[in-house]
């Protein structure tokens, strides 16, 4: 047996000594009277009402250690719970490339993509989310789950060494994506890639129809300038990185994303640089992923069952039996007055 709120059993102890300090001063009183009222006479002059005030004593401290018990909740045996979930499938995909590393937008794109992930893990409610990190591969870096720290604790970690170096293949981060999702439950899976764009190197559009035909939109999130560019640190990090004496400036390439976007029936959201409440990926996931259907899932789940009951109804029983033998003497009383 164990007990949900085991602070309540001081209090259970608690009732048997207030009954034997009860019984004590009873005695006590008993002992008295005997000493200054002939017994005969005693029984003459006191009620008979008043001979029941001891058992409904009794009764009233009966019921509270019950109820206090009941109030521990003592748990013994196993029950199975079946719960209905509605609940949607996301992939979240981020480019962990060094172009990802500019800092045209605050702190810089990596760091912001990362911020507004932690964003839409607040908009999730029930929804189960992973994590693909990708750059020349995509890599899973948290299944799908519900469990949001763990979530949390591995957007945190990611860095560009977190998937293989080498140019950014978008089709590769689909196909991993893909490969994370259940294709039994596929009206209810979807797909955020965010990324700085790049070349429809490799399979991009092949896998971005397969996700259309496997009915799993793909969203993709442009993060960075697509005018101007920006710069990127060099790798030994002192000063920005420079190719033939020339400084690399890396811009936000929309043409990629959006082609993938529509291929899968999803949508393109460009990011704005500085940021809105419009533009995080909680509001962008509010407004179009909550399109996405919900699937119910039936769950089972195994506790500890709750015994309360057994001891809860009968220490009502005996609170209410006393209280009607409390009655009943005040109606005597009322009779003799």
């Amino acid at each position: 047996m164990k007990f949900a709120n085991p602070m309540f059993l001081v209090l259970v102890a608690a009732v048997p000594l207030a009954g034997l300090f009860w019984a004590f001063l009873r005695a006590r009183r008993e002992k008295s009277l005997d000493r200054l009222v002939a017994p005969s006479l005693r029984h003459r002059l006191m009620p008979a009402s008043v001979n029941l005030w001891g058992l409904q004593a009794w009764l009233i401290l009966a019921g509270l250690f019950l109820c206090l018990f009941a109030a521990s909740r003592p748990q013994w045996g196993k029950t199975t719970e079946r719960t209905v979930e509605r609940s949607r499938n996301v992939v979240v995909a981020i480019d962990v490339s060094r172009s990802m590393l500019a800092e045209d937008v605050r702190p810089n794109r990596l760091e912001r993509a990362k911020a507004d992930v932690a964003d839409l893990i607040d908009s999730l409610e029930g929804d189960r989310c992973a994590l693909v990190a990708f750059r020349r591969t995509g890599v899973v870096i948290c299944p799908l789950t519900t469990d949001h720290g763990y979530l949390r604790s591995a957007l945190e970690q990611l860095t560009p060494e977190s998937a293989p170096r080498g140019e950014t293949d978008l089709g590769s981060a689909i196909r991993a994506s893909l490969e994370a999702l259940d294709p039994a439950a596929d009206d209810h899976n979807a797909i955020i890639m965010i990324s700085d764009g790049g070349d429809l190197r490799g399979e991009a559009i092949a896998n971005a129809e397969l996700a259309k035909k496997r009915g799993v939109p793909i969203f993709t999130v442009g993060i960075g300038d697509p005018r101007h560019g920006a710069t990127l640190p060099s790798e030994d990090g002192r000063g920005v990185q420079k190719f033939n004496g020339e400084v690399v400036k890396v811009k936000l390439e929309e043409s990629a994303l959006k082609a993938i976007a529509d291929a899968s029936h999803g949508r393109y959201v460009p990011l704005a640089t500085a940021g809105t409440a419009e533009t995080t990926l909680g509001a962008i996931y509010r407004r179009f992923l909550r399109q996405v259907a919900a699937k119910e899932q039936n769950e089972e789940a195994e506790r500890a069952a709750e015994r309360y009951q057994t001891f809860l109804v009968p220490g009502i029983c005996l609170l209410l039996a006393g209280a009607m033998l409390s009655k009943g003497r005040f109606g005597k009383r009322d009779r003799h007055a």
